[in-house]
């Protein structure tokens, strides 16, 4: 084994010990039957002078940082097989890396039964008749499924493009040279396991929803008229960074003025105007796990009687959400009792136009208010609607409105997790109510 020169926390991650990593795979094995294979491929070197981040998928599966890694799980032996690259030329200027030449600390490490070099996995391969691989696409930093889902079919509908994603020309590899080999999908299998999180899973998320909750509040403190949104997203960013975050987990959502028609405008290039309101949404990439929120304030400081009246609404809304979200219950009977709650809220409000009292109503039949999964993607993997709500499911509470007529979209979001008796707002921190949103802001300026 070559020394390690470095104290092993710098080669190797210490948010999950090899047990869990162990648990991971027996689940997997469990899945794909003692007469498979399953091959996990890491992400690739990166083309520039970023820092390499593994894949979500491959991180959760054993927590190495190298690129080009490879993982085999063997169902018949339940043994794991990790394959890794020689030390690369630069290690030397660069710093150390794990690498193929490191097996018994790799090993130590995390846990698995043996480690290689990459020119190994072929004669490995030759043992499998059943392979599982992941078919979608590999998560990288600020990336969930749909996004690179899009970006794989707007490569394949460009006529001078046209090429495979990485995962499809893995397949065709395997396909190729190893023609009796049954290739099947792994990806539904680890959307299943990511889909409810482990305790330290959960400890990861509580302090991406701590950063994310004090990012907003500082930012909020922050607006003036005459900033550019981006300022906002740079005031987010550098506290994720202090903190301990590679940054954003996702391209923020700072939307003021018209701007917020748009669910998921991304450019934060529009100056903030008084008598706007702002909506935030934004998270860290916290040790490869993320968060959801979504907030709206005035940028002058005081909310419009009309800012006030519709999310005023939605705020309330939330909060009527919040406390009937508990294990045992679906999503489809959390909506109907909230819907049900706030249909006497719309009766006794003496809204300022028909239109506002329409758009209300409305938001009592959208059933989109239990939004989506949240964890190592801001649109994690793996459903949760299906089934009544488990402990450890992580997801967003995001009630939206919509005033088509006007170009008015409002919202307001959190993250949380479901514990044995209800949930753990993971983002409470942030400010909700809207006299707390206009006195953070009177704090901000020094009032």
């Amino acid at each position: 084994m070559a020394e390690a020169t470095v104290n092993e926390a710098t080669l190797f991650q210490t948010d999950f010990p090899p047990e869990e990593f162990q648990e991971r795979w027996a689940k997997i094995f469990d899945a794909i039957g003692p007469e498979a294979h399953a091959l996990l491929q890491g992400a690739p070197q990166q083309g520039g002078m970023e820092i390499f981040r593994q894949s979500n998928e491959f991180y959760y599966c054993c927590g190495v940082e190298v690129p080009h890694a490879y993982l085999l799980l063997d169902g018949r032996s339940r043994k794991t097989r990790l394959f890794l690259p020689h030390r690369p030329e630069q290690a030397a200027a660069e710093g150390p890396s794990l690498a193929a030449e490191d097996a018994d600390l790799v090993k130590q490490l995390t846990g698995v039964d043996s480690v290689h070099p990459p020119e190994a996995l072929a004669g490995h391969l030759q043992q499998a008749t059943v392979l599982y691989t992941s078919f979608r696409p590999a998560e990288g930093r600020t990336a969930s499924r749909g996004s690179l889902l899009h970006a794989e079919r707007a490569a394949a509908s460009d006529p001078w493009d046209g090429r495979l994603s990485r995962e499809q020309h893995l397949i065709a590899l395997l396909r190729t040279r190893l023609p009796k080999l049954e290739v099947r999908d792994l990806s539904p299998t680890l959307d299943t396991l990511r889909s409810v999180k482990s305790t330290r899973e959960v400890a990861l998320l509580r302090r991406a929803g701590e950063l994310t909750a004090l990012a907003v509040a500082e930012a909020m403190r922050a607006t003036r008229p005459g900033m550019v949104e981006r300022e906002l997203a740079a005031i987010a960013v550098g506290l994720f960074v202090r903190h301990g975050a590679r940054g954003e987990g996702y391209a923020a959502i700072i939307a003021s003025g018209p701007n917020m028609w748009h669910g998921h405008y991304n450019r934060n290039d529009a100056v903030m105007r008084d008598g706007d309101i702002v909506l935030m949404d934004v998270a860290p990439d916290y040790h490869y796990y993320t968060s959801d929120i979504g907030r709206i304030w005035p940028v002058g400081g005081t909310y419009a009687p009309w800012q006030r009246e519709l999310y005023g609404f939605m705020v309330e809304y939330h909060k009527t959400l919040l406390p009937l979200i508990r294990p045992g219950r679906t999503a489809d009977e959390i909506h109907a009792e909230a819907a049900a709650a706030m249909a006497k809220v719309v009766e006794r409000t003496r809204f300022s136009k028909p239109i506002y009292e329409a758009a209300a109503r409305r938001a009592l039949e959208f059933k989109g208010h239990l939004s989506h999964p949240v964890g190592m993607a801001v649109h994690d993997d793996g459903g949760y609607r299906a089934q009544p709500l488990r402990p450890g499911v992580v997801f967003s509470v995001d009630p939206q409105l919509w005033v088509s007529e006007e170009k008015v979209y409002i919202r307001c979001e959190d993250t949380v997790a479901v514990t044995e008796s209800g949930i753990e707002n993971l983002t409470v921190a942030a400010p909700l109510d809207l006299d707390a949103v206009e006195a953070a802001m009177r704090e901000g300026k020094g009032l």
